[in-house]
């Protein structure tokens, strides 16, 4: 009788960790779908920026290169980041989400209980920039206009990447981007949820305090690590004269900005802004409907 309740019970605590493995992922993946609605409008701010990124001009002469390319290629390059953030809101949040409970069934005394959402983020971000460098490689050279009359098509594109050695085909700056996505999603879930909690403390709805740990989450996190997702462009944007190391990048584009940290943030404010618009919505959608769920 005894053994038959012990059993039972193992039985429904692994039918509720199955039920919240599920969940993470299906919340993470809605928000995420919901969000691209931003993305989708942003876009063509998303791309004057890149044009920043890449050749280091003003946001006038970014926006007259894109206007005398005319409205057919605007949007040139959506489809990437519209697959890539549906997917990456899946994976990010429910990967985390598994990574925590295991972590959270290990006794290591020498990793503190505060701490873990943090080391499940470095784990999320390290499968995320496995699964997704590709995608950010082809929508790089979709947008960078001097690949048009060579690379025509989505499909020119996938099959001259896929011709090249992956370092300098589909996984170009995977480094940067390692280090920038675990980097990122660490700081995003070690702080989302202390930073809700004090504002929900001062007095802040759920979903204001949801949405306002968001948007201060993406300006910690894009400041410092801006500058890392300026090197990925320009060290993606371009198919042939690839295979660069990371360093030898860093120094081509240190000195086309000619060592300025200010050119080397040019675009920067459009760029945080977007993104404080995008993981605010993110957020205060996921943090909801895991609280409805509850």
């Amino acid at each position: 009788m005894g053994s038959s309740s012990h059993h039972n019970q193992e039985d429904v605590l692994k039918s509720a960790d199955s039920t919240a493995w599920f969940r993470s992922y299906l919340h993470g993946g809605t928000s995420s779908l919901i969000s691209t609605l931003t993305t989708i409008i942003t876009f063509p701010l998303y791309k004057t920026v890149f044009r920043q990124q890449l050749h280091s001009t003003l946001v006038r002469e970014a926006v007259a290169q894109l206007f005398k390319e005319g409205p057919v290629k605007l949007f040139r390059g959506v489809a990437p980041p519209l697959l890539m953030r549906s997917l990456n809101g899946t994976l990010l949040f429910g990967l985390q989400d598994t990574f925590l409970q295991q972590l959270s069934l290990c006794s290591m005394p020498t990793l503190p209980r505060n701490g873990l959402p943090a080391l499940a983020g470095l784990g999320a971000g390290v499968v995320e920039a496995l699964l997704f460098t590709p995608f950010e490689r082809v929508q790089n050279v979709l947008q960078n206009s001097r690949n048009d009359s060579r690379l025509p098509t989505l499909r020119s594109i996938l099959l001259k990447l896929a011709s090249r050695p992956l370092a300098s085909g589909y996984y170009t700056a995977f480094l940067p981007i390692l280090i920038r996505n675990a980097l990122g999603n660490s700081l995003y879930f070690g702080l989302k949820g202390p930073m809700s909690n004090t504002l929900r403390a001062y007095g802040c709805s759920p979903v204001a305090a949801s949405f306002t740990a968001g948007v201060l989450n993406s300006v910690v996190i894009s400041l410092p690590l801006y500058p890392l997702s300026v090197l990925v462009a320009n060290m993606q944007a371009r198919v042939d004269g690839g295979g660069r190391g990371v360093k030898t990048s860093w120094q081509q584009l240190w000195a086309a900005r000619q060592h300025r940290l200010i050119l080397l943030y040019r675009g920067g404010f459009l760029v945080i802004l977007r993104s404080c618009v995008t993981w605010g919505i993110t957020t205060a959608i996921y943090d909801q409907l895991e609280r409805r769920s509850r």
